[in-house]
């Protein structure tokens, strides 16, 4: 089991730039086959216009899109033809209410997406679409990188988020690949039910599933020490110099995280290492 077969997703070529190095480097990394999908984004939303005015703007919205994917996709392939991957680069324009259809049907055939966090200063809606769309319609796990991140030399110190759920066992199955060439591997558990199924030894199922794939675990239970889980988290993870987390995403639905918050939402915003994330 390996990343093989990695995507990562742009909106504009020079805004991602360090998405694209990232996302070469751990290719060379891992000897992978790299697609780069470039997506004008059209921003028209018809409802909003006034009657004879929707056709106008929107097939001028449709041409801007067009035309700032092209830009993108030609400053992508400059960039990666001195590169000594394998590379493919694909392009696609979608109104921003749309873009689950290009994104997840490319993320469906993907090892891993690679993408910047989609929360702070110049990051849009688009950009949490993106994220979203790849984990759910394309059912792919996600490494979220923070902007420090300038190539792909972490993943050798692990923590491994633990709440039982469907969503982390697939994130911490879908890591495997680094997990096995990682030096240490923490499995984290916050506040575990006193009466779960794990209550007699919290963790020892999954540190016994990665003991058979030959990687060593340590775990680590944890009081909830702070309002929020995820600040519990990457309090841990900077305390025992972890360079990746590896957690299940969105557990709630996504209108929920979006209105009232979640683990996913607040860990996206603070992240200041890498984060791989599977639904």
């Amino acid at each position: 089991m390996a990343f093989k077969s990695m995507l990562t997703i742009t909106t504009d070529a020079e805004d991602s730039t360090h998405q694209l190095d990232v996302a070469v480097d751990l290719a060379r990394r891992e000897d992978a086959h790299l697609d780069v999908l470039c997506v004008g984004v059209d921003q028209t939303q018809t409802g909003y216009y006034y009657a004879g005015a929707t056709a106008i703007l929107t097939q001028e919205a449709y041409n801007q899109a067009k035309d700032d994917v092209a830009r993108a996709e030609k400053a992508v392939r400059s960039r990666l033809a001195s590169e000594d991957i394998r590379w493919a680069v694909d392009s696609a324009v979608a109104q921003v209410g749309a873009l689950s259809g290009p994104v997840g049907m490319m993320a469906r055939f993907a090892d891993l997406v690679i993408l910047d966090k989609p929360y702070g200063q110049g990051r849009s809606y688009a950009s949490e679409a993106i994220l979203e769309a790849a984990l759910f319609e394309g059912s792919a796990p996600v490494l979220v990188l923070p902007g420090k991140a300038q190539d792909a030399k972490f993943g050798k110190r692990v923590v491994v988020a633990w709440n039982q759920s469907d969503e982390s066992l697939r994130a911490a199955k879908a890591a495997l690949p680094v997990l096995k060439s990682a030096s240490a591997v923490n499995i984290t558990i916050i506040d575990p039910p006193t009466h779960g199924p794990e209550r007699s030894d919290p963790g020892g199922m999954l540190s016994q599933l990665l003991s058979r794939h030959g990687i060593h675990a340590e775990v680590s239970v944890l009081a909830r020490t702070l309002p929020k889980t995820s600040e519990v988290l990457s309090r841990h993870a900077r305390d025992i110099d972890a360079d990746l987390i590896v957690m299940g995403a969105y557990g709630h639905s996504r209108f929920r995280e979006a209105i009232l918050g979640g683990t996913t939402r607040n860990m996206l915003e603070m992240a200041d290492i890498p984060v791989l994330m599977a639904h």
